[in-house]
């Protein structure tokens, strides 16, 4: 198996991302796409290794605006004017995101890819199907949403955890990644307090200005609207993934994108959030390497022994 270093692709004059890729380069690709405000350290290492044992080769980014790849230099949006829909002039949408992931498989010169998105990555994955869908191959959606208003609702309570102070430490970081988990994240599943704190902590030092990103990220995604009509237009393989309790991603988001696009299938899994738990792993694979067509599991025994 082979394990590459971080590094950088120029996606549009002035826009590097980021990246890594785990698994043969000759196997068909697979991009993981993180959610919003993270990093590709938000895609575990071990699971990109499970995928990549299935025959895949798994590329991991940092979108724009996250860790090391391009920041905006716009300000931070506040909650009054994401609430209103008062973007600044400059501001990006979805579209613009899923544009460099399509020229990221261009600068890489890979075949269409499988894309496997979480959260606002299975927003940008399904922007990227609906607008380039000569680069998709399959479709994974995973605790993701349709842009509608009526469905996939975020709790109050978690958007004040969004716009709590930004941390100016890697100890902030990580009580605040800390409170975030465990508000969002998976009640069903042992919750990983120390594996938190230790990407939290290698998410501040990559990059500290986390939350203004991560602000502009959010306007991106309110801005784009609804996709539902468009969802009917995506013609690859597509699996829907939701946990039954997400405060983030409410899981109707999970069963609107599954009946708006064609052939989909939804697999909701209990206990999880709003995350992608350690021992969901193994299920998870399951089901991203069979919507990829992947090839049966092979030398998975000793990272399985690892969960």
């Amino acid at each position: 198996m082979y394990t590459f270093e971080e590094q950088f692709v120029e996606v549009r004059p002035g826009i590097q991302l980021c990246y890594e890729a785990f698994g043969d380069p000759a196997d068909p690709p697979l991009l993981m796409i993180a959610g919003l405000g993270q990093q590709l350290l938000g895609c575990p290492a071990e699971l990109c290794e499970m995928l990549a044992a299935r025959g895949l080769r798994v590329i991991r980014f940092d979108n724009r605006d996250a860790g090391r790849s391009w920041h905006a230099s716009t300000p931070r949006p506040s909650l009054g004017r994401l609430v209103a829909r008062r973007f600044h002039p400059g501001q990006y949408a979805l579209e613009d995101m899923a544009g460099d992931v399509a020229r990221l498989i261009d600068a890489l010169e890979l075949p269409p890819a499988h894309l496997v998105g979480a959260s606002m990555g299975g927003m940008i994955a399904q922007t990227l199907a609906i607008g380039h869908p000569e680069h998709v191959a399959s479709l994974t959606s995973i605790v993701s949403s349709t842009g509608s208003r009526r469905v996939g609702w975020t709790a109050p309570s978690t958007l004040r955890l969004i716009f709590s102070e930004a941390p100016r430490s890697p100890e902030e970081a990580a009580e605040r990644a800390v409170r975030m988990w465990r508000h969002i994240g998976s009640h069903g599943f042992q919750l990983d307090e120390a594996g938190i704190r230790s990407t939290a902590r290698a998410a501040f030092a990559r990059d500290p200005r986390g939350p203004a990103g991560t602000g502009r990220q959010l306007a991106a995604i309110l801005r784009s609207g609804d996709r539902t009509r468009l969802l009917g237009t995506i013609r690859v393989p597509t699996t829907v993934i939701h946990g039954d309790r997400d405060l983030m991603v409410h899981p109707s988001g999970g069963r609107a994108t599954a009946a708006a696009i064609p052939g989909a299938r939804l697999h909701t899994i209990a206990g999880m959030g709003h995350d992608l738990p350690r021992g969901a792993w193994p299920r998870l694979t399951e089901l991203i390497a069979g919507t990829a067509g992947a090839a049966p599991a092979r030398g998975t025994q000793e990272l399985l022994a690892g969960i």
